[in-house]
């Protein structure tokens, strides 16, 4: 009897495992107009994502944390999360992590006060400044060597608002940032309003940086999903499109 209860309670749980199984938990954070809890559907790259896996017949369920908290309990295991997104390639995160195909395309560069007009051929030319950076971001494998290495001098800040902000009052001479990232906050956050106009992006880029979602590693067989997916859209239509209706176009 007791061998026909726990089938009989299998059986019953059989579609709810199966549905569950259609279901992609993701940590994510506040990275406007990426992703972010209260933008329009959550974000460019998020919509992104929904949209190939929802081609893949696969619901996506976000929450959103502090950055540090969204990679932390991406990886532990124990967790209901399945991964983190948007995150920039770096090797020290594929060791621990399983790379999706990109979801995303954003420029990365240095924000400046207007006016200045930092020129820079290498980075070792920026060793008289200091540079910001947002703790606990991945930037470029050369620019976060170069720091580590103290070749350049950095100045962390919490997230790319107190960055901009330092940068406008002079606290440091270049803030690291992705571009739309920086047109977002200059047009919608109310701290960057009264210095908005003292800001302005610097002419030589970093790099274009591709996104990606970092999957747990015990879920490999999502990244392989969502890469399907991918296939299946045009990442880069969706994106120009979203920024189209929030930006006003890409630059």
């Amino acid at each position: 009897m007791k061998l026909l209860s726990l089938l009989f309670i299998c059986v019953l749980s059989l579609p709810l495992l199966a549905a569950d199984d259609k279901v992609v938990r993701l940590t994510s954070l506040g990275w406007p107009p990426y992703s972010g809890q209260t933008l329009l559907d959550q974000g460019a790259t998020v919509e992104v994502v929904r949209q190939a896996l929802g081609a893949m017949g696969y619901q996506l369920e976000v929450d959103f944390y502090p950055w540090s908290r969204a990679v932390h309990l991406a990886a532990d295991p124990k967790s209901r999360y399945h991964g983190y997104f948007p995150e920039y390639y770096s090797e020290s995160v594929n060791y621990d992590f399983v790379y999706s195909d990109p979801v995303g395309y954003g420029p990365l560069g240095f924000a400046q006060r207007r006016g200045e007009d930092i020129r820079w051929e290498s980075l070792t030319d920026l060793d008289r400044f200091t540079l910001g950076v947002v703790r606990g971001y991945v930037n470029t494998k050369e620019l976060d060597g170069l720091i580590a290495q103290r070749t350049l001098r950095a100045s962390e800040a919490q997230n790319d608002t107190s960055n901009l902000m330092k940068a406008a009052y002079g606290r440091i001479d270049l803030a690291v940032v992705d571009e739309n990232v920086m047109r977002y906050l200059l047009k919608n956050d109310p701290d960057l309003a009264p210095v908005g106009g003292e800001l302005t992006f610097n002419p030589k880029p970093l790099e274009m940086k591709s996104l990606y979602v970092c999957f747990n590693r015990q879920y490999k067989g999502l990244a392989d999903v969502l890469n399907q997916g991918l296939a299946k859209i045009d990442v880069r239509k969706i994106q120009r499109d979203y920024f189209d209706r929030v930006l006003g176009g890409n630059p």
